[in-house]
């Protein structure tokens, strides 16, 4: 992978993770010359949460920012009400203000714990909607609109790719009121740089030209600068973090912290590289020595390992990411070693293992047996399947064998939120809670 052919360090860096797929003419200089740019990524608020494909650009903002730079947060408000047209294949539907105004509030509150909004460069997080709420449709078009010509929009790729699929003009639009924001943010805040996705370039671009234009002296003087990563997308060439059951969200309550560990946990070998380098803040020193120790043994899926707790600390906290690698202790076992025992797991780690797993009524009787938890776990529809199952040490209870079909349920001490934890074979887990 080359590295050389930038010499300002933020170039470099993303370079070198091969987060470059576009970058204007000058910015290399720019950066060289001070690297204390402002540069913003628009984020959309058509749900309120981000997902994880979001992350490579929030992670391009903590980039510029430990570069000297000023991360600028963009919540489209008022383009939100629109909708891009870039990378999609229909028109998404068109949301009203409380719902754009909850969504904004619910990925503000995220950005906030993914980037750093204090010190001298600290990160700003902005609504277009300020100013676009304000534009008078006649003025915006007179100061506006005729800066960038139909000829021109329409051979953007965004454009092109769905003119014969059925274009409204409202979607039409918006790679002007993208380029408004760029020209606002330039004049209110400085910034100079828009970041983006690849499938973002031709909006950055009229953005770059429409400064040009409004803001120039009339002549070829860069005054604003666009840089493109790559989309990152899953083996099946669809947008990354999508699966069969949706997303993978942010929120822990749409996606729980212990399944957003355990996505990075499953991602591939012929992933996992590109993934460290792009998703994680690491040094390539770090990344290459980590892989390395990875290839001497994948089984362990040590590059794995790391990805998923680097991002769930990241996102959720390390305490939290700790209490997700504590359950999946005890369900997988740690460091492909044995399992871990479920006593080992404290009040949080135990809410979060219930909230994983199925879980059925422990029997009341005072005379139950082994025999009735398999069968109220619904590991056995009859005593004597239940019997065999556990004569032939198909069972355990809260991480312990259990082979006497006749043990009373007493026996067994509950966990420290009263529940019991059963398993049938190696991965089939109940958890019985108490009446």
């Amino acid at each position: 992978m080359a590295t050389h052919r930038y010499t300002s360090a933020l170039l470099k860096d993303f370079e070198q993770r091969g987060l470059v797929h576009e970058v204007s003419a000058g910015l290399d200089a720019r950066l060289s010359s001070n690297s204390a740019v402002a540069g913003y990524i628009g984020f959309d608020p058509s749900s309120d949460s981000l997902h994880v494909g979001h992350l490579l650009g929030v992670l391009a903002l903590r980039r510029l920012q430990l570069h000297g730079g000023r991360p600028v947060a963009l919540v489209g408000g008022g383009t939100g009400m629109i909708g891009d047209p870039s990378g999609r294949s229909s028109e998404r539907n068109l949301l009203d203000a409380p719902t754009l105004e909850r969504n904004r509030a619910a990925i503000g509150g995220q950005l906030a714990q993914l980037i750093d909004f204090e010190g001298a460069n600290g990160a700003l997080l902005l609504d277009n909607l300020a100013w676009l709420g304000e534009a008078g449709l006649i003025d915006f078009l007179r100061d506006t609109g005729k800066h960038l010509t139909v000829g021109y929009m329409l051979a953007k790729d965004s454009v092109k790719s769905r003119l014969d699929a059925g274009l409204s003009f409202t979607e039409f639009s918006y790679m002007l009121l993208q380029s408004y924001d760029f020209l606002m943010l330039r004049r209110l805040h400085g910034v100079e740089l828009q970041m983006g996705g690849s499938d973002q370039w031709g909006n950055i671009t009229a953005g770059t030209e429409l400064i040009r234009r409004v803001d120039g002296d009339g002549g070829e003087a860069q005054l604003a600068f666009g840089l493109c990563y790559p989309l990152l997308l899953a083996k099946n060439g669809e947008k990354f973090g999508k699966t069969a059951e949706g997303a993978v969200w942010l929120d822990a309550s749409r996606t729980s912290p212990f399944a957003f560990r355990q996505f990075w946990l499953d991602q591939d070998d012929h992933a996992v590289p590109q993934l460290l380098r792009q998703l994680t803040l690491d040094s390539e020193e770090q990344t290459t020595e980590r892989l390395t120790m990875h290839a001497t043994n994948p089984s362990l899926r040590v590059a794995q390992r790391h990805l998923a707790k680097t991002l769930t600390a990241l996102v959720h906290g390390a305490e939290v990411e700790s209490q997700a690698a504590t359950v999946a202790a005890v369900l997988f076992g740690a460091e492909g070693g044995a399992a871990a025992s479920p006593r080992s797991l404290d009040a949080a780690a135990l809410s979060m293992l219930a909230a994983e797993l199925p879980s059925e009524l422990a029997p009341q009787a005072s005379d139950a047996t082994l025999i009735d938890l398999v069968l109220a776990a619904g590991f056995a529809t009859s005593k004597s399947e239940a019997r065999r199952l556990i004569e032939q040490g198909g069972i355990s209870v809260n991480g312990e064998g259990a082979a006497d079909p006749t043990t009373s349920a007493a026996h067994f001490a509950p966990l420290a939120d009263g529940s019991l934890l059963l398993r049938k074979g190696r991965r089939d887990y109940r958890i019985l809670r108490a009446r």
